[in-house]
């Protein structure tokens, strides 16, 4: 009578065991899910924060000093020094790309501009002088990319995920894109042109 006993408590207690795990896998599953879907919320929100904080200084701001460039593109992802964005790993300080654009009067787009004015100052005069010519600066762009070294592209960075046992790597962090009118440029009220 006691081994019957003891027999079925054993058979109970493996199958508690086996419909826990099996419970414990979908329950954890949905709470990594959960996060790694809320962590996507979050990338997609602050990468637009990102880029609005970049485009904003980099407006006011001499485009010729790199170390004050470095400092925006820092300040851009809530850091004084190099590193990674919070929780938004693996983006950084060098995949914020700067661009400065001019405006064809005959269409009204935008284009980007390789070949920058000499100075803030100058950049004032040209546009004085013709605002819709190829050498006015009249919008700062900000955006996330995978190399800013390359003037014509911008392609989307992997996202990186927190919990690696989902399958989500061929995923790509949101596109993120600020655009807005050029400022003074770092151009010092009473300054005369550059040549």
């Amino acid at each position: 009578m006691k081994r019957l006993a003891l027999k079925g408590r054993r058979k109970r207690t493996g199958s508690v065991a086996i419909e826990f795990s099996l419970v414990a896998i979908l329950f954890f599953t949905v709470v990594f899910g959960t996060l790694e879907l809320a962590r996507v919320e979050y990338l997609l929100n602050t990468l637009e924060e990102v880029t609005r904080r970049a485009a904003s200084a980099a407006a006011n701001v001499d485009y010729r000093d790199d170390v004050a460039m470095q400092n925006v593109r820092a300040n851009a992802v809530f850091r004084t020094s190099r590193g990674p964005l919070l929780l938004g790993d693996p983006v950084t300080a060098d995949n914020v790309k700067i661009d400065y654009l001019s405006v064809s009067k005959a269409t009204w787009d935008m284009t980007h501009m390789s070949n920058l004015p000499t100075c803030p100052e100058g950049n004032q005069s040209n546009c004085m002088t013709d605002p819709h010519g190829a050498n006015c600066i009249r919008f700062v762009r900000a955006r996330i990319c995978t190399s800013v070294d390359d003037d014509s592209n911008c392609s989307l960075m992997p996202y990186q995920m927190v919990f690696p046992f989902l399958n989500l790597s061929r995923m790509k962090l949101p596109s993120a894109e600020t655009i807005v009118p050029a400022g003074s440029l770092g151009a010092k009220p009473g300054s005369m042109p550059c040549p």
